[in-house]
């Protein structure tokens, strides 16, 4: 039982680390786009179109 609740409670901190650091990314990558917008008129569906338009060039 105690062994149990050592992994578990490993388990719980990971996941806690995890959700963390994806809500962290997720705030800064907002506040990227947003100061994109906000300086340069650079739209959300702009950054996705540029991306997406160089993983289908190869980077090129």
């Amino acid at each position: 039982m105690f062994v149990a609740l050592i992994v578990a409670w490993i388990i719980f901190t990971f996941l806690l680390r995890v959700i963390k650091t994806t809500l962290v990314n997720a705030a800064l990558i907002a506040a990227v786009i947003f100061f994109l917008q906000a300086g340069y008129g650079i739209t959300l569906l702009d950054v996705i179109q540029y991306f997406t338009q160089n993983t289908r060039t190869g980077g090129r």
